[in-house]
C-alpha cells in the first residue's frame, strides 16, 4: 500500500497533541535579548576574537592595499579596473625585482594599470584606471 517508511508519516492528533505540549515546555524562561538592546559583552569579545573578523571589515581589507611588497603572502598579486574591467597579473617576484621590497601594493597597482591604460580623455580627473584590489 504505502512503499514510505514510518518516519515519512503524518503524526497522529494524539501525537501532534503530545508534540504541541513539549514544545510549550521547552520555551526559554526568559526572553532573549530586544533587537535594540545591547549584546552581552561575552557575544561581542567572541566576534572580535574571531580570526575572520576582519575580513569584513573593510578598514582592514583596506591595509592589505598598503602593505608593503615583502610583507604581502601571496606569489600572484592581481589588479583589476573598475572602469574598463581590465585585469592585471604579476608575480610578486617580479614585482619586487620591479619596484622593490619595500613598495607599496597600492602604489605598484596603480602604476600597473596606468602603464597600460587605454581610456585617456586628457582630463587628469577622468584619466586613467579605478583600481580593485584582489
Amino acid at each position: 500500500m504505502n512503499d514510505r517508511p514510518a518516519s515519512w508519516r503524518m503524526p497522529t492528533p494524539r501525537q501532534m497533541e503530545k508534540l504541541a505540549r513539549e514544545v510549550g515546555r521547552k520555551a526559554p524562561a526568559t526572553p532573549g535579548p530586544a533587537p535594540d538592546d545591547d549584546l552581552p559583552a561575552e557575544y561581542r569579545q567572541a566576534l572580535l576574537d574571531d580570526p575572520r573578523a576582519d575580513e569584513a571589515n573593510p578598514v582592514a581589507r583596506a591595509s592589505g592595499r598598503a602593505l608593503r611588497l615583502s610583507e604581502i603572502p601571496k606569489h600572484l598579486l592581481r589588479v583589476g579596473c573598475r572602469r574598463c574591467g581590465r585585469t592585471v597579473e604579476i608575480q610578486k617576484a617580479d614585482a619586487v625585482r620591479l619596484y622593490g621590497p619595500d613598495a607599496v601594493w597600492k602604489d605598484v597597482g596603480q602604476r600597473l594599470l596606468d602603464n597600460t591604460c587605454t581610456i585617456r580623455t586628457g582630463r587628469h580627473e577622468e584619466d586613467g584606471c579605478w583600481p580593485s584590489y584582489d
